[in-house]
């Protein structure tokens, strides 16, 4: 089963673009990801240009794209970002840096909840 999640990136006036990754959307995975090798404006845009994908990787390169219609890059307002059904996952980057949301509730610096999780496992 998948851990579909949004991927995404606060824009100045307030929208959010946004892409969708089925695979893979959990904190360990995608969001250690998002968090230790997109973390610039720049690298956030190059993957956004990418669309719609499968699977996150590490470098540009290594991202799975999605084999399905209409897989471009979305933008959608921030009140609505996380109103999009089914997603366990919505991450955004801001001028803070990542945050995140799981399905919808209280946004958290990314970065904080990595290490939260992490002393949990411990």
């Amino acid at each position: 089963m998948a851990t579909r999640s949004n991927i995404g990136k606060l824009n100045s006036d307030n929208t959010v673009t946004y892409i969708y990754c089925h695979w893979d959307g959990y904190l360990s995975h995608n969001g250690t990801i998002l968090q230790e090798h997109y973390n610039t404006p720049e690298q956030v845009d190059a993957l956004l240009a990418l669309g719609d994908m499968s699977t996150l990787g590490v470098a540009i390169g290594e991202c799975k794209p999605y084999d399905e219609p209409g897989t471009e890059m979305s933008i959608t307002t921030f009140e609505d970002y996380t109103k999009v059904p089914m997603i366990s996952y919505f991450y955004l980057f801001t001028d803070e840096g990542w945050k995140v949301s799981a399905y919808g509730n209280e946004w958290m610096m990314l970065g904080d909840t990595l290490q939260e999780l992490q002393k949990h496992l411990q």
